[in-house]
């Protein structure tokens, strides 16, 4: 039970703006939906990115950047402001 409470507050400890929250959610669409699912669900092989550990940020930014397993590198197809989008996205969740 402690470890729900802390984790619930841990993941909205951060504030996102919300353009960036929907910059994300439309960077996911586009990119990112086709192995991970729509709206982050039902992720057909592809990680679960609702289970993504809220305290791992660069582990997101560098799996992203330069791949991870049979997920391609995207540091040269994104720029990083859309990284940082999809992690406020990925971080927050799908609303």
């Amino acid at each position: 039970m402690v470890s729900a409470v802390l984790w619930h507050a841990a993941a909205h400890a951060q504030n996102f703006p919300p353009e960036q929250y929907k910059f994300g959610a439309d960077t996911y669409a586009r990119h990112c939906a086709p192995c991970h699912g729509a709206r982050m669900k039902n992720p057909e092989g592809a990680f679960d990115l609702p289970t993504f550990p809220k305290d791992e940020k660069e582990r997101f930014v560098r799996s992203v950047s330069k791949g991870k397993n049979s997920m391609p590198p995207w540091a040269g197809l994104l720029k990083p402001e859309e990284i940082e989008a999809l992690w406020a996205y990925v971080y927050t969740g799908d609303q």
